[in-house]
């Protein structure tokens, strides 16, 4: 089954970008998508920008409507994801664990709708 793994945190508290604990992080993240990628369950994934080069967009009555920023104010920011293919919640939830991202923030696990295109 297909789990997105949505990684939490407070943008605030980030390190500086060349700061030592940031390559820390960095060399870390790297260990982990070695890992995963090497035990076949990598689906993909991606580091997003911060909140502040998001743009959210709306349709009312058939107008677009833009607003600068995410959907909503939060503690804790959604700052990348990765896809993966495990074969159960349990199995998602030990792969969590070792994500860098659980470590000071959160991640959140939602099992990926699988449609079947025939019906």
């Amino acid at each position: 089954m297909k789990y997105a793994l949505l990684i939490y945190g407070s943008e605030a508290e980030y390190p500086a970008p060349d700061s030592a604990e940031s390559r820390e992080i960095f060399e870390a993240y790297m260990a982990f998508t070695n890992e995963i990628s090497e035990a076949g369950i990598n689906l993909g994934g991606e580091a997003l920008q911060d909140t502040q080069t998001a743009t959210t967009v709306r349709v009312r009555d058939g107008e677009t409507l833009t607003t600068d920023g995410p959907f909503a104010e939060t503690k804790e920011q959604l700052g990348g994801f990765y896809l993966i293919d495990a074969p159960d919640l349990d199995a998602a939830i030990d792969v969590a664990a070792r994500l860098p991202g659980s470590w000071v923030g959160s991640v959140e696990i939602r099992p990926v709708w699988e449609w079947d295109p025939s019906g």
